[in-house]
């Protein structure tokens, strides 16, 4: 709540149509699944297999490969 008023939040994914995911395979939509975009990038309550992939990439090095982070545009 800020100043008294309720806030909510939704969003809707662009690969989402009728309920299916165009992104993988016409699957059924479920956020977080294998070859969603948002696999690994954010985290799923409640959904230990939909967030081992972040896990993952949080417990790698800074700077090893494979690190989504952004490259350096220095050359």
């Amino acid at each position: 709540m800020i100043n008294g008023n309720s806030i909510m939040a939704s969003w809707g994914c662009p690969h989402e149509v009728g309920g299916r995911c165009g992104k993988v395979n016409d699957l059924p939509c479920d956020p977080g699944m294998k070859g969603c975009v948002l696999a690994g990038r954010f985290f799923f309550i409640g959904s230990e297999e939909k967030n081992r992939r972040l896990r993952e990439k949080q417990a790698r090095p800074a700077g090893e490969a494979g690190n989504d982070a952004p490259a350096s545009g220095s050359d």
